[in-house]
């Protein structure tokens, strides 16, 4: 029995390595970001106040448990930080740098853990300023299979983003 399922674990490791290398292959770059769209009853500005507060995303980014910056100072471009993050009872801390930076408009993180990775918040004024654009797009690469992991995990990482959004919005609106 214990050869049997060595023997299976070690067949799916080779084959997910062999589908990793293809898509490698076959891939113009990295793997596609994971986009998602929400408008919000609120200005920019209110929107911006709450996405830029960056110790306060586990209000509605679910799986973040906690966020601690470990830099000094303003936010802004370079500063630091660690977040926990639990998805399916694994915890895993995620330090991050940010990227951008561009009060009210632009946002954006280098993940610098175990999934390496990029993420991107824009804040657009809707046709009236009453309404608020948020796009979102995160690129998350694991550290085994990085091309298979990411495509694997993309429906699913889409779900939990949008979701976030959409506790974001009922938080600003409220």
């Amino acid at each position: 029995m214990i050869r049997a399922v060595t023997r299976l674990a070690i067949v799916g490791f080779a084959a997910g390595w062999i589908v990793d290398r293809v898509m490698r292959a076959i891939a113009v770059g990295p793997p596609a970001p994971v986009e998602s769209l929400i408008v919000i009853e609120a200005p920019i500005d209110r929107v911006w106040s709450v996405v830029a507060d960056i110790e306060g995303q586990p209000r509605w980014m679910t799986d973040m448990k906690a966020v601690r910056l470990t830099t000094r100072g303003r936010v802004g471009v370079g500063t630091r930080g660690e977040a926990t993050v639990r998805m399916y009872g694994i915890s895993v801390t995620d330090p991050i740098t940010i990227t951008e930076f561009q009060p009210p408009t632009r946002f954006a993180i280098r993940h610098e853990g175990i999934f390496g990775g990029t993420g991107l918040i824009t804040l657009e004024p809707g046709a009236d300023g009453s309404t608020t654009i948020v796009r979102w797009e995160e690129r998350l690469t694991p550290p085994l299979f990085p091309h298979l992991g990411a495509s694997a995990m993309a429906p699913m990482l889409g779900r939990i983003f949008q979701a976030d959004l959409e506790r974001l919005r009922r938080l600003i609106e409220a």
